[in-house]
């Protein structure tokens, strides 16, 4: 790792390949190619710290259910990078800034995102919030992994509701935070559940209560086609008022703009057990039946929102898709657009920035295949220089 810049207090850094890493890094290229996991075991078992074999392996293994060698093999992975660790370069600081368009970086914001996802998967939410912090940190402004579709449901998750409310009221005025369907419903359920902690005042509970049923409806009426399928999943039955209310019912979902439909099934595919309370459920009735009144009622905000919904959402940023695709989850995955699912997609480096900073190229096979030789060559020499500079010490010894 080297440092690029400093500026405004921040530390700009890059990871940078070695010349015999490159080689590595070409020979896993082949591997990839040739579609055989078993060469990447190979590859590996002469590299043990090769990163991208690392995270391929890992996901592989992850796939066939062994998920401690898929963990192990991601841990590899982070302990290879921390040894490679500028001085200088925090984990902690939040000033420490690494470009995702740099392709030797991009293995490192993936390993730290697949360790996370594993301690959230093992019931350590609290430790995964802070990774997920940590991956945040390092590129606030572009966000390449979109860290704050999924903040919000580990906040939920260790009840760090406090934290969840300030980053939404902080970061609302320049993210626009409210627009993003998880936040809108998360944020409203935090409040909720803010306002039942016991050491809560009764009227700083009362005023919590008011301020959640009040987001939980903007949440509605923004963003309705979140809720059937959320009862769905957490399998209660609605209403027969809502569902076949045209507001929420199945025609609500008709002519949804594409990137709304997939921020909505990620979230109803995510998220879906933090509403299962019956408490919750409780609370989300009340205030639905509130949204349908207004509704019926003629409120300017609905049709206000209506037509954000039609001017807004039609086409999602390149790193949404990549979130999507890491999540894995098949509410979001169905709703890729085509110009995503039709490319194959590398699990070492998925959907790669467009405009991605490369320091080396590839060279053709028979250049790669003159350098192995060459490289070949000179390891050959060596050895026999080795060779013969101990037999003629064992002979003047003899001697």
């Amino acid at each position: 790792m080297n440092l690029l810049e400093s500026a405004n207090g921040l530390q700009f850094f890059a990871f940078e390949h070695s010349r015999d890493y490159q080689q590595v890094q070409f020979k896993f290229f082949d591997a990839v190619e040739s579609m055989d996991p078993n060469n990447i075991v190979v590859l590996l078992q002469l590299n043990p710290y090769h990163i991208d074999s690392l995270l391929q392996l890992s996901d592989v293994c992850r796939i066939q259910e062994d998920q401690e060698t898929a963990r192990d093999l991601i841990e590899r992975a982070l302990y290879s990078f921390e040894c490679a660790f500028h001085p200088v370069f925090s984990l902690t600081s939040g000033t420490s800034r690494l470009d995702y368009c740099r392709p030797e970086n991009r293995a490192f914001y993936l390993a730290v995102y697949k360790h996370m996802m594993f301690l959230e998967k093992r019931g350590c939410p609290r430790t995964a919030l802070e990774y997920c912090k940590l991956i945040l940190s390092l590129d606030p402004d572009n966000d390449p992994l979109c860290m704050l579709l999924l903040i919000d449901f580990l906040c939920l998750r260790c009840r760090e509701y406090a934290f969840l409310i300030r980053l939404y009221e902080e970061w609302e005025a320049h993210r626009n935070l409210s627009q993003l369907p998880n936040f809108a419903y998360s944020v409203a359920l935090a409040c909720y559940h803010l306002s039942q902690q016991e050491e809560t005042t009764p009227e700083e509970s009362q005023h919590v209560k008011l301020r959640s049923d009040r987001l939980l409806q903007d949440a509605l009426i923004m963003f309705p086609g979140v809720l059937m399928p959320l009862l769905d999943l957490c399998t209660v039955q609605p209403d027969a008022a809502v569902s076949s209310h045209a507001f929420f019912g199945p025609r609500c979902r008709l002519g949804l703009p594409p990137a709304l439909s997939e921020l909505e099934g990620l979230y109803v595919g995510r998220c879906h057990s933090v509403w299962k309370e019956a408490g919750v459920m409780l609370w989300m009735e009340g205030n639905v039946q509130e949204v349908l009144r207004r509704v019926d009622a003629k409120d300017p905000i609905v049709e206000d929102c209506q037509n954000k919904r039609k001017q807004r959402y039609q086409s999602a940023p390149r790193n949404i898709h990549r979130h999507v695709l890491l999540s894995e989850i098949k509410e979001a995955t169905s709703t890729l657009p085509l110009d995503v699912t039709t490319h194959p997609v590398m699990s070492y480096d998925p959907l790669p920035p467009l405009d991605s900073v490369v320091s080396y190229n590839r060279p053709e096979r028979l250049e790669r295949e003159r350098i192995e030789v060459e490289e070949s060559s000179r390891v050959e020499e060596h050895i026999w220089k080795n060779y013969s500079h101990h037999s003629r010490v064992g002979w003047r010894k003899e001697q």
